[in-house]
């Protein structure tokens, strides 16, 4: 497995990783929240949610400029995280006014 994983394979390997834990956590806990709590934290939320974006965004496109061989996959990878990302907080806002439960925060 070492020989495998030598050089930028293991990089590739950790990266891929730490990202898969991160999608993971994301969505267990920051949508579901938002959908529990939404009343609350609507404004602050996505503001939130938008200075993410726009971060994140940053970091894809620098990533893209340094790392040229693979601008495309960086680009393509990222932005497409950002659209889902996006996707699933509106959806957390609509089903959580749409039938609002008991809140976690008083």
């Amino acid at each position: 497995m070492a020989n495998s994983l030598a050089g930028s394979q293991g990089v590739a390997f950790l990266v891929a990783y730490g990202i898969a834990c991160e999608i993971l956590a994301k969505v267990c806990s920051s949508p579901q929240t938002a959908e529990i709590n939404i009343e609350s934290r609507q404004e602050t939320l996505f503001k939130w949610v938008h200075i993410g974006q726009i971060e994140t965004g940053v970091m894809i496109i620098v990533a893209a400029m340094v790392d040229s061989p693979y601008r495309g996959a960086i680009l393509a990878g990222g932005f497409l995280a950002m659209g889902v990302n996006e996707i699933e907080y509106q959806y957390a806002k609509k089903s959580g006014l749409a039938n609002p439960g008991p809140s976690t925060e008083s």
